[in-house]
């Protein structure tokens, strides 16, 4: 079994809470996690039929069976229970009664919201990271198949085949998933949308282009965006405008959680495909920027994570906030690094007026540059 970095964190959440919900991708381990934390509780997956009528026909009777509290798994598919589980957690005065599971964020954030505000914590369980895999056998894959495969439990395990399993979870994905959060009419057309948003991967996001591509108004693209997120299959990251706003560029920039996924939407189903795909350099800084969010995710850091563009054109990919400083992060998917590697943190640091800044590419040497700045290998980006 993997250790999991955020396995501290969740025992420490289940302390200061009645209720613990444990969100984030399907098949991204959450199960075994509170399996492995909660080993005393029983499990129910609200997944099974059986088990979800029994549940249905009288919530009260069948959460009262669990006098020490149970680890519910897709919970969302009983909406009702969330109503009951309120009376029951409260007529308790202790902490770590039940845990909820789901990989469907906003139904999830809907019913809690609506019945137990205030008395859960949260730990969002995102797939397997560098920093995760890199005290396991699993740590000498090659940077191509890393991204290639993804970081899916499974893959990384090599309990099933990277493009069966793929082909697998997206049609999941949008044939159960989707169709719970929203009805979205046609598939094709929700599969058309899922690709272009795959080739626009690192890229701002013009809401209006991809409705004409689509075929549907910019009103269903929004709210499709919105399924994407809410079930973690992507993700965005915001600009950072501070005392910039009159020139900074609003629009979002779109990752994926996983870049196995990423590879396979844009029909890159080899390490060669991959190394010739016009798409690698985004694919690279898309595998960066979500290592980046799972060790801060992990870590439960405070602070977002943005990029920086101006109307000019100048960026800076990553930003992040660290105590009291701002740090601007450049990505690049070659192996050696050059003066213009550097330029874009130069240009952040004169207009921000500050030093220092990382510089991530593809090569295997980590050093320190000129100007404070330091370059770090795509392998110890889990330093970040």
């Amino acid at each position: 079994m993997i250790s999991r970095s955020i396995l501290k964190e969740t025992k420490e959440t289940a302390n200061d809470f009645k209720v613990i919900c444990v969100t984030g991708p399907r098949q991204s381990g959450k199960t075994t996690l509170c399996k492995q934390v909660f080993k005393n509780k029983p499990y129910v997956t609200l997944e099974d039929p059986d088990i979800a009528i029994i549940a249905k026909s009288d919530e009260r009777k069948f959460l009262n069976q669990f006098k020490n509290g149970a680890i519910l798994d897709e919970v969302q598919r009983v909406p009702t229970l969330f109503n009951y589980l309120q009376g029951i957690v409260d007529n308790k005065n202790k902490n770590n009664q039940f845990v909820l599971t789901g990989s469907n964020n906003f139904l999830m954030q809907q019913n809690i919201s609506q019945s137990l505000a205030g008395r859960v914590g949260y730990i969002e369980l995102l797939p397997l990271s560098l920093n995760e895999l890199k005290r396991t056998k699993y740590k000498s894959r090659s940077i191509e198949e890393s991204i290639l495969n993804g970081f899916y439990p499974s893959i990384v395990t090599k309990k099933t085949t990277p493009q069966r399993w793929l082909r697998n979870y997206l049609m999941t994905y949008v044939e159960r998933d989707v169709r719970l959060i929203k009805n979205i009419g046609s598939t094709l057309l929700f599969n058309k949308f899922i690709k272009l948003i795959a080739g626009r991967t690192a890229q701002l996001l013009n809401t209006n282009t991809l409705a004409n591509e689509v075929g549907v108004d910019n009103k269903t693209i929004n709210s499709w965006l919105c399924v994407l997120q809410s079930s973690y299959i992507a993700y965005s990251l915001i600009p950072y405008h501070q005392n910039f706003n009159k020139r900074v560029i609003k629009s979002p920039k779109i990752y994926f959680y996983d870049t196995g996924l990423l590879c396979y939407l844009l029909n890159i189903h080899s390490v060669s495909a991959l190394k010739k795909s016009k798409y690698y350099g985004a694919i690279f800084e898309n595998f960066i920027v979500t290592e980046i969010k799972k060790n801060r995710t992990n870590k439960e850091q405070n602070g977002e994570m943005y990029f920086f563009r101006d109307s000019a054109g100048n960026e800076v990919d990553v930003i992040i906030e660290k105590e009291d400083k701002i740090i601007p992060i450049e990505i690049k998917s070659g192996k050696k690094a050059d003066s213009d590697s550097t330029k874009n943190l130069k240009w952040f640091n004169k207009v921000f007026r500050q030093e220092g800044g990382i510089l991530i590419n593809g090569g295997e040497v980590s050093q320190t540059l000129p100007f404070d700045f330091e370059l770090l290998s795509w392998k110890s980006v889990v330093d970040i």
